[in-house]
C-alpha cells in the first residue's frame, strides 16, 4: 500500500515539474516557430472589402464617373512579417486608383501610435486600378466640383484611413508560422504605350510585327505556406497599367480578375498584387470586358507557372530602409502665369490654376521641391524589395533588377500618388509620362527637373546598402 502511494506521489511530481518547464519557456523561444529544426517566419494575412457603399465617383480619366454597379468587390489586403529576431514589417495592398499623401501620412502615423510601426516598417501599395474610387485629393483638378461629391470623398477617405489601421491590427493579430518562398513567371500583354501607337496594335498582332520599346513582362512570385502545407498567400506583381476598362463599374481591372482566379484555384489563399513599374506600360489592346478578363487569365497563369516550378526558399531574416528624397520642380508655376491660366480651354489645367491661385491668395508658397517616398527591405539573403512612389516608368525595374539581381523586386505605386516618374531617359524624350504634366496631379509646376532619376538612384543605393545583411 505504501509503495503504491509513493509511486502516485512520484509520478505526480514528476508530472508537475514538466508541466513547470514547458511553462518557463519563453515565448520567442518556443519551438512552435519552426518545424523539423527549421526556423520560420511568423506571418499574418488579413482583408476588407473597400467597394464604396454610397456614389463616390470612380477615380480617373479626367472626368466625372459616377458608379453604376460591379463585377466584383474591390479589395484592400495586408501581408505582417515578422523574422525570428522579431523584426515586423508590413505590406499594405488595394485596389484604388491612387492613395493620395493627405490620407497614407494619416495612416502612417496612427500605426505608430496604435502598433508603434515606423514608417520604415510599412508600405502601402496601389494598383493604380481606374475602376475604384476617389480618395482625399488625389487628382483633385480631374473633377468638375460638386459640394455632395466632396462630401462623399471626405467620408469615404476617412472610413478607408480606420479600415486600413483596423487592417493592419488583423494582419498583426493573425501572425503564425510559415515559409516564405520566391519565384518568378511571365505575362506577355504589357505593351510599352509611348512606343507603340494603341491604334495600330491590332494590326501588328496580327502580322506578327513585333512590338517595340522596353516592358517588364516577368511576374515576381511570393508564397506563404504554413507548416501543415496550407498555402496561405500568394503575393505577385506586374508592370502594367490596369486601365483595360474606362466604364463606370466597380471591379480591380486585370489584376482584380487575376486574385479572383487565383483564389478560386486555391480555395482558402490570399491573392495579392503589387504593380511594379507600369507607368509607361498598357494592356493593349483594350476596352472590353472580355480583354479585362484575358489578361486577368494570362497572368494568373504566370503565376501559376511560378508555383509550380521549385521555388526558393526566404530565410526568416528581415532589414528596412527608408528615406523621403527631395524631388526639383523644374520651375515652380507663377502668379502671374496661373491667372493668365484660369481662362485656358483645358478644363484640367483651369481648374488647376484657379485652385492654386486662391491657395496664393490664402497666403500659400510653394515648395521647390517634392517629398519622394523610397523603401529598401530585405527578406533573407535571397529577396530585396524596392518600393517607390507613383508611377514609376519601366526603366526603374529594368535598372535595379539589372544592378541587384535575381531576387529583386522594384515596385512603384508605393505610399503616395504624386504623378508619373520618369526616367532620365523618358525624361529627354519627353511626351506624357515625362513632359509638362504635372498639373494633372496638382503639383505647383509643369515638370520635374532633368536628374531626379540620379537622386533617386543615389537614395535607392544608399537604403540597400543599410539592408545589406550584418549578422
Amino acid at each position: 500500500m505504501f509503495h503504491r502511494r509513493r509511486v502516485l506521489e512520484l509520478l505526480t511530481i514528476a508530472a508537475c515539474l514538466s508541466a513547470a518547464l514547458v511553462s518557463s519557456v519563453p515565448a520567442e523561444d518556443s519551438p512552435k516557430e519552426q518545424v523539423a529544426g527549421k526556423e520560420l517566419w511568423s506571418v499574418g494575412v488579413s482583408r476588407a472589402v473597400i467597394t464604396p457603399e454610397k456614389s463616390v465617383w470612380l477615380a480617373g480619366y479626367g472626368s466625372k464617373r459616377a458608379p453604376d454597379g460591379k463585377l466584383h468587390d474591390l479589395w484592400m489586403k495586408a501581408l505582417a512579417l515578422r523574422d525570428t529576431g522579431g523584426r515586423t514589417a508590413v505590406l499594405i495592398t488595394s485596389d484604388f486608383q491612387g492613395v493620395p499623401k493627405v490620407m497614407s501620412d494619416r495612416v502612417f502615423a496612427q500605426l505608430k501610435e496604435k502598433y508603434q510601426l515606423e514608417r520604415t516598417h510599412v508600405i502601402f501599395t496601389f494598383s493604380h486600378n481606374h475602376c475604384g474610387p476617389r480618395l482625399g485629393d488625389d487628382l483633385i483638378d480631374y473633377y468638375i466640383v460638386e459640394e455632395e461629391q466632396e462630401k462623399l470623398v471626405a467620408e469615404y477617405t476617412d472610413q478607408m484611413v480606420s479600415a486600413t489601421v483596423q487592417l493592419v491590427g488583423d494582419a498583426l493579430q493573425a501572425m503564425a508560422p510559415a515559409s516564405i518562398q520566391i519565384g518568378s513567371g511571365k505575362a506577355t500583354f504589357a505593351v510599352n504605350r509611348r512606343n507603340n501607337r494603341e491604334a495600330d496594335i491590332p494590326t501588328l498582332m496580327e502580322a506578327g510585327t513585333p512590338l517595340v520599346g522596353p516592358v517588364d513582362h516577368s511576374v515576381p512570385v511570393l508564397t506563404v505556406t504554413r507548416p501543415d502545407g496550407k498555402l496561405e498567400a500568394v503575393l505577385f506583381g506586374y508592370a502594367c497599367h490596369p486601365t483595360t476598362l474606362s466604364f463606370m463599374t466597380w471591379c480591380g481591372d486585370y489584376p482584380g480578375f487575376a486574385q479572383v482566379e487565383i483564389e478560386k484555384a486555391h480555395p482558402g489563399t490570399t491573392a495579392m498584387f503589387v504593380n511594379t513599374c507600369g507607368g509607361d506600360q498598357n494592356p493593349l489592346p483594350r476596352r472590353k470586358v472580355e480583354l479585362c478578363e484575358k489578361y486577368g487569365h494570362m497572368l494568373a497563369v504566370g503565376v501559376e507557372e511560378a508555383i509550380k516550378q521549385p521555388l526558393k526558399p526566404v530565410q526568416p531574416k528581415l532589414t528596412t530602409a527608408f528615406e523621403l528624397v527631395d524631388l526639383p520642380y523644374l520651375k515652380v508655376i507663377s502668379r502671374e502665369e496661373l491667372t493668365v491660366l484660369t481662362k485656358d480651354a483645358n478644363e484640367i489645367k483651369a481648374r488647376w490654376a484657379t485652385r492654386l491661385l486662391k491657395k496664393l491668395d490664402d497666403g500659400a508658397t510653394f515648395e521647390s521641391a517634392y517629398p519622394y517616398p523610397i523603401h529598401a527591405w530585405r527578406l533573407g539573403d535571397e529577396m530585396l524589395l524596392i518600393g517607390m512612389g507613383a508611377e514609376t516608368v519601366v526603366d526603374y525595374a529594368l535598372r535595379f533588377k539589372a544592378e541587384y539581381g535575381p531576387g529583386t523586386w522594384v515596385c512603384g505605386y508605393a505610399d503616395d500618388m504624386i504623378s508619373y516618374i520618369p526616367s532620365r531617359r523618358v525624361w529627354e524624350e519627353g511626351g506624357y509620362e515625362g513632359g509638362f504634366n504635372l498639373y494633372e496631379y496638382g503639383r505647383p509646376a509643369f515638370r520635374w527637373e532633368g536628374g531626379i532619376e540620379d537622386r533617386i538612384a543615389a537614395s535607392v543605393h544608399k537604403l540597400v546598402e543599410q539592408v545589406k545583411d550584418t549578422r
